[in-house]
This record gives C-alpha cells, sequence and structure tokens, in this order.
C-alpha cells in the first residue's frame, strides 16, 4: 500500500512538473509573440539543462545574431586554453652589455585598471643597455568592423605589441582650473586650444594633438583619450617612467632565450568580464598568437581556436576580433551554449562564477536583475540596436543554467528590452 502510494505520489509530482514547464514555455511564448520589447527586433534565446543534458526553451536558437561584447567569452576561452596561470609579459635576451626586449601584447604595464606589473621595476634595476625589439607585428590599430569614429573614444584604445597606461590618456579638469593634468605627462605639450571643440577632449585623428576649449570648468570632469601608437612613442613613454633611455631595434633576428611572466591570467580575464574591457579583450588574442607562434595577429589565435578548441560548434562561429566592437561578428544562440558549456566544463564553479558580472552587484550587471539571491552571472553585449545577455542562470531550485539571449534590429528604448528579458529570465529562474 505504501508502495502504491509512492508511485501515486511521484506521478502527481511528476505531472505538476510537466504543466508548470508548458505553461512557463507557453508563457515565454506569448511573451515574444506579444511583447512590444521584442515585436519589431529580432530575437533568440535558448536555455539548457546541463545535468539533463536538456534544452529547456529554445527560440531562434539557430539565428545569427551580432553578439557585441558577448565576443569576450570566446576570449576568454581562448586565454583559458592558451594562456596559463601568468600573463607573458616580455621575451628578453642579455646581450654584451645590452637587454634586447619584446612586447608579447600583455595589457597590464602601468595600466591603472590591473595588478602592478613586474616588468617595470625588472627593467629599472638592470644595468644594462635597453633596446625595445620590433616584433612582428601587422596588425591595424584597430579591428575589422570597428566604427570608424569611435577612435577618440576610450573603449577603442588601439591594440599594440607593447600597450603601456592602458593605451590611454587621462585628462582631469578640476573646478576653477583652465588646463586639465594630464597622465602620463608625456603628452601635456601635446594639448591644442581649439575654439570648435566643446567640453571634451577631441584628438586629432591619426595623430598625438589633443584638442580642446579651455574655459574654467565649473565641475570636476576626467575623460580618457586612446593615444595613437608608434614604437617611438612607447620607448618615450617607458624611458620617461624609467628615467633612462629606451633604444628601438627594428629587425627582429634577435632570438630570445628568457621570459617574464607579469600578473596572474585571472585579474586581466575578470576586468574584462566584468566591466567589458574592450582593450584586454584584444590584447588576448595577440597573447594567444605569440603563444603559438612568432607574430602577433589577432587571426592566428581566432584561426587556431576555431580549427582545435572549437572545431565542433554546431554552428560556425564567424569571429573577426576580440572585443565585439565589430559588427562582423555572427553567433547563434546555440553557440554560445556549446562555447557556455565547455567553459563551464573545464573551469571549477566557484571560480567561473567570480569571473563573471553579477546580477544586481557588479560589472555590467550592477543595476540589472537585481535579486535578494543573485541568479544572473553572464556577460552583457551592447551596440547600437542589438543587445545580448550570455551565461549561467541560478534557478531557485539550485539548478545553474546555461542560457543565451539575443537581440538585433530592436528599435525600442535598450532600458525596455532589458525590462522584457528580465520577466523572462525570472519565469526560467522560478520555474525550473
Amino acid at each position: 500500500m505504501n508502495y502504491r502510494l509512492f508511485l501515486l505520489f511521484g506521478m502527481i509530482i511528476l505531472l505538476a512538473s510537466c504543466s508548470v514547464t508548458k505553461r512557463t514555455t507557453k508563457n515565454i511564448d506569448k511573451d515574444f509573440r506579444e511583447s512590444p520589447a521584442f515585436k519589431q527586433g529580432f530575437a533568440g534565446f535558448m536555455v539548457y539543462d546541463p545535468e539533463e543534458k536538456k534544452i529547456l526553451y529554445d527560440h531562434n536558437g539557430e539565428k545569427y545574431f551580432t553578439p557585441a561584447s558577448n565576443t569576450k567569452l570566446f576570449s576568454l576561452y581562448t586565454g583559458l586554453k592558451i594562456l596559463g596561470d601568468s600573463v607573458p609579459a616580455l621575451k628578453y635576451k642579455i646581450q654584451n652589455d645590452s637587454l634586447f626586449f619584446t612586447g608579447t601584447g600583455d595589457p597590464s604595464l602601468l595600466n591603472p585598471n590591473l595588478p602592478d606589473s613586474p616588468v617595470l621595476p625588472f627593467l629599472r634595476e638592470r644595468n644594462e643597455t635597453l633596446v625595445m625589439v620590433l616584433p612582428v607585428y601587422t596588425e591595424k590599430h584597430q579591428g575589422p568592423g570597428w566604427a570608424w569614429d569611435d577612435f577618440n573614444s576610450y573603449y577603442s584604445a588601439e591594440r599594440t605589441p607593447l600597450p603601456i597606461y592602458g593605451n590611454l590618456v587621462n585628462f582631469a579638469f578640476k573646478t576653477g582650473n583652465e588646463i586639465p593634468e594630464i597622465s602620463p605627462e608625456v603628452f601635456l605639450d601635446s594639448i591644442v586650444i581649439s575654439e570648435k571643440e566643446r567640453n571634451r577632449i577631441r584628438r586629432v585623428p591619426r595623430s598625438n594633438a589633443f584638442l580642446f576649449q579651455n574655459p574654467k570648468r565649473e565641475n570636476n570632469f576626467s575623460q580618457n583619450v586612446p593615444f595613437h601608437y608608434s614604437p617611438q612613442l612607447v620607448a618615450t613613454l617607458l624611458g620617461d617612467t624609467l628615467k633612462k633611455p629606451v633604444y628601438i631595434k627594428d629587425k627582429p633576428e634577435i632570438e630570445f632565450s628568457e621570459r617574464l611572466n607579469s600578473i596572474p591570467a585571472d585579474s586581466m580575464y575578470k576586468r574584462m568580464m566584468e566591466v567589458s574591457d574592450n582593450f584586454i579583450a584584444e590584447q588576448i588574442l595577440l597573447l594567444a598568437a605569440q603563444e603559438i607562434s612568432d607574430t602577433l595577429k589577432s587571426d592566428i589565435a581566432i584561426k587556431h581556436m576555431k580549427e582545435t578548441h572549437l572545431k565542433d560548434l554546431t554552428d560556425e562561429p564567424y569571429w573577426v576580433d576580440g572585443s565585439g566592437l565589430s559588427r562582423y561578428n555572427l553567433f547563434t544562440p546555440r553557440t554560445m551554449i556549446s562555447l557556455l558549456l565547455k567553459i563551464k566544463e573545464e573551469v571549477p564553479e566557484d571560480r567561473l562564477l567570480s569571473l563573471l558580472a553579477t546580477g544586481g552587484e557588479s560589472g555590467t550587471l550592477r543595476n540589472s536583475y537585481k535579486a535578494e539571491k543573485p541568479y544572473i552571472f553572464a556577460k552583457t553585449g551592447t551596440l547600437r540596436h542589438n543587445h545580448s545577455l550570455s551565461g549561467y542562470l541560478l534557478t531557485k531550485k539550485g539548478k545553474l543554467l546555461v542560457f543565451s539571449f539575443m537581440n538585433s534590429n530592436y528599435t525600442v528604448p535598450t532600458s525596455e528590452l532589458k525590462d522584457g528579458m528580465e520577466q523572462i529570465l525570472l519565469q526560467i529562474r522560478d520555474n525550473y
């Protein structure tokens, strides 16, 4: 009798669960059909249960979308597969009375957003003549498909083989002052007063002349502007910081026998994933390329990943940069799911979730998906009329699901779209 009651109770639970699942699916279908947030745009959404190895919901999961900064999940996986626990900072060789060194793409040197790099004390303490050897580097400063007029924006810092100061100049205007405080100070002579400019600094394209008006400011104001890279500029910046000259050798026939590592790789990944740092994402691909070849070129890392670790993806990723600034990138939600599963299988859960932005708590999700208990751990991605969110969702039952929510060509305010997404994600959280 007890056995029969047990079976009956089990059947009731199963039927109730199926009923809740069907109702949730119908409600989400209705949201996509009728919600103003999704009516004119194009949306894709997939949720996967890794424990049951089962797709829980699929809406246009096979369609391609512009991923924007969801691309950084590919950069993260590239770093995890190719780089070690520490970021390679320099390759070097001591020959006679000279120390020859070359960059690897490491973004940490004098970067205020990353831990202190050991490169500066290492070079400062050397008694040899410092010679910077230019590596094989054929990249354009900005990636394929980037908006050309974003060159002045902090999020479009140039890609370089030996970054310094995050490849940015900081202009800090203080109340009542006409001239800003500038860091690095080398650029003090590069500012030009221009009546055509308004309140913000604007760099002249392909140069390091920075235009601005000089009225006294009523409020404190700070702006980061990318500088235009040249080997001579990097040697000058490095020499100015070290207080000794740095020479340049432009023929890379030196065979480097030593390597200096810099910061923990996770500190770089966390900064990239939490606040969506484009510069770091681009440099990760260059770092990976120099690990598998003698050339710092993003395409080398992308090609290697697609031919090895990502060759089993259901849908071929159209992947061209590290940051997602390019509109040439195209991924499907189910491709994102496959990638997220790979990452989840190879990285311990606590470490993985700590690298990502957390709903209501950190990074780009600090003001979104708020809840008493965080349930969204993910990467955002936004370009004009494109917004994506891919990552992990913790349900009320304690399941960690994998999801990808991608939107393109919408015309409603992004805040309205996010509200619509949140309603759907809450239904997944509460009912699975």
